[in-house]
C-alpha cells in the first residue's frame, strides 16, 4: 500500500539533511532500515499508537531550539564510582570520558567502523523484530542514520557500572545515537544513562541477553526542560536471564520512551518501570510491548506519573502471551497522581493471551492527593507543601523499588525530593 503524499513529503524533508554512513559491518543493516523506513513513513498523529502524543516536533526537518540549562547542582550518579562515557550533543567526548577499558566488559564505538564485529548479529536485528505488529519508524530512522553509539559486550561481572552521560551545549543540536549491548551467559552488568543529550534526541538501545545473563539499566532524563526526545529499548531474553530497566523523568517538554521486550528462553525475568514528575508544559509518553514466547517467564510493568499545571502523561502498555508460553506471570500497573484539575493522564493497557495456564493482570488508576492522609500529616505539624511532597514520594515508591541497588534508589529519591522542594519554594 502506497504511503499518503503528506507522509512521503515529511519523510523526504526529514532525511534530506542526513547522510547514510557507508562501509563497515553496519552498512547492510542501515540500508535495510532505510528501505523499511521508506515503506513505513514517519509517525503521524492519526497513527493508532500516536493518537495521544503529537509526533510533529520529533519528525520535522528543523529542530525547535532548546535553551541550554545552566548547571546548578551536581548531576545525578556523580557520587558513584563508575566508568564514565560522555557524549556532547551526540558527539563522543574523549577528554571528558574515562578510558573504555574495564574488567568483564569490552566497549567499542559505532563510529569506529570495521569490517567484522560481533554487533553485526544484533545491530538492527532486534529493532526489526520490534516493528511487528506495531511500526516504530523513529527506531528505523535511528538504525539507518545513527552517527555513533556504544557497542558493549559483557562477558564477566564488571566491578562498577558503565555510565553513559549525555550533555547538551547547542540550542539546535539533533543527536541520533544507537547502542548495542550483548550479555554473555552468566555475565552481569549495570548501565546508567543520564543527561539531556540535545535539543532533539533519538536514541536506540538493542540488548541481547544470553541464558542466565543479567542486565540492570537505570536512566535519568532531566535538567533541560525544553528538550524533546524519542528513545527505544529493544531486548531479547534467553533462558533464566534477567533484564530490569527503570527511567526517572523530571523535565522535558516532550518525551516518548518505548520499550519492547521479547522472552525467548524459559524462566526469564523482565521488568520495565518508570516514574515521571511533570509541571506545566510537559508531555511524557511511556509505550511498552512485551511478548511472552517461552515457559514460566515473569514480566512487570510499573509506571507512576505525578502531574500538575496542565502536564500530560501517557501510558500504552501491552502483554502478548503466545500459545506455548504457559505459566506466564505478567503484571502491569500504571497510575497517575494529578495535583490539579488541568493535568491529564491517558492510558491504554492491553492484554492479549493465547495460553491457558497464565497469571496476568493489569490496572490503571488516576486520582488526587488523599485528603485523609494529608489531614493526618498536617495534624502532626507537617506543612501542607511538605506533606504533599511526602505523599508524592510514597506514591512513586513502587516504581523506584524496581531498582535493585539500594544506593541508586536513595539517589533517585533524593533527586525527586530536590525537584519537589524547588517547586514548593
Amino acid at each position: 500500500m502506497a504511503l499518503p503524499q503528506p507522509k512521503i513529503d515529511a519523510l523526504e524533508a526529514r532525511i534530506a539533511g542526513l547522510t547514510l554512513p557507508e562501509g563497515g559491518w553496519s552498512e547492510a543493516a542501515r540500508k535495510d532500515a532505510l528501505s523499511r523506513l521508506t515503506a513505513m513513513g514517519l509517525p503521524h498523529a492519526r497513527d493508532e499508537y500516536w493518537k495521544f502524543t503529537r509526533p510533529a516536533k520529533l519528525v520535522e526537518a528543523e529542530v525547535t531550539p532548546a535553551t541550554v540549562l545552566d548547571e546548578d547542582e551536581m548531576p545525578i550518579f556523580d557520587a558513584f564510582d563508575r566508568l564514565k562515557i560522555v557524549f556532547v550533543d551526540g558527539v563522543f567526548d574523549a577528554e571528558a570520558s574515562d578510558d573504555l577499558s574495564l574488567e568483564g566488559v569490552s566497549i567499542d564505538r559505532l563510529a569506529e567502523s570495521q569490517d567484522i564485529h560481533w554487533a553485526k548479529d544484533i545491530y538492527g536485528v532486534l529493532e526489526t523484530r520490534g516493528q511487528d505488529p506495531v511500526e516504530r519508524s523513529l527506531a528505523a530512522l535511528n538504525t539507518a542514520f545513527a552517527t555513533d553509539g556504544l557497542l558493549i559486550h559483557v562477558h564477566g561481572k564488571p566491578s562498577k557500572p558503565i555510565s553513559v552521560i549525555y550533555r547538551h551545549e547547542s540550542e539546535t543540536s539533533d543527536a541520533v545515537l544507537h547502542h548495542v549491548v550483548k550479555v554473555d551467559a552468566g555475565a552481569e552488568a549495570t548501565i546508567l544513562e543520564n543527561g539531556p543529550a540535545a535539543a532533539r534526541f533519538n536514541n536506540v538501545m538493542e540488548v541481547e541477553i544470553a541464558d542466565t545473563g543479567k542486565l540492570h539499566h537505570v536512566r535519568a532524563q532531566g535538567r533541560d526542560h525544553e528538550r524533546r526526545a524519542a528513545t527505544h529499548v529493544f531486548a531479547r531474553l534467553g533462558k533464566e536471564s534477567v533484564f530490569k530497566t527503570f527511567t526517572l523523568t523530571v523535565n522535558g517538554v516532550l518525551t516518548r520512551n518505548e520499550c519492547v521486550l521479547e522472552f525467548t528462553g524459559d524462566d526469564a525475568v523482565g521488568h520495565v518501570a518508570g516514574a515521571c514528575l511533570g509541571d506545566g508544559d510537559f508531555h511524557h509518553d511511556d509505550t511498552v510491548f512485551i511478548t511472552h514466547d517461552a515457559v514460566n517467564c515473569e514480566s512487570r510493568q510499573v509506571f507512576k506519573k505525578v502531574l500538575r499545571n496542565g502536564a500530560v502523561g501517557v501510558f500504552q502498555g501491552k502483554i502478548l502471551v503466545k500459545p506455548d508460553a504457559q505459566q506466564t506471570d505478567g503484571y502491569q500497573i500504571s497510575q497517575s497522581l494529578l495535583l490539579d484539575d488541568d493535568s491529564q493522564f491517558l492510558a491504554k493497557p492491553e492484554l492479549e493471551i493465547y495460553a491457558d495456564d497464565v497469571a496476568c493482570s493489569h490496572g490503571s488508576t488516576s486520582g488526587a492527593i488523599d485528603e485523609d492522609s494529608l489531614f493526618y500529616l498536617r495534624a502532626r505539624g507537617v506543612p501542607r507543601g511538605m506533606a504533599e511532597d511526602l505523599m508524592t514520594i510514597a506514591f512513586i515508591a513502587e516504581a523506584v523499588l524496581e531498582v535493585e541497588d539500594e544506593a541508586l534508589q536513595e539517589e533517585i529519591n533524593a533527586r525527586v525530593e530536590a525537584w519537589l522542594a524547588r517547586r514548593r519554594d
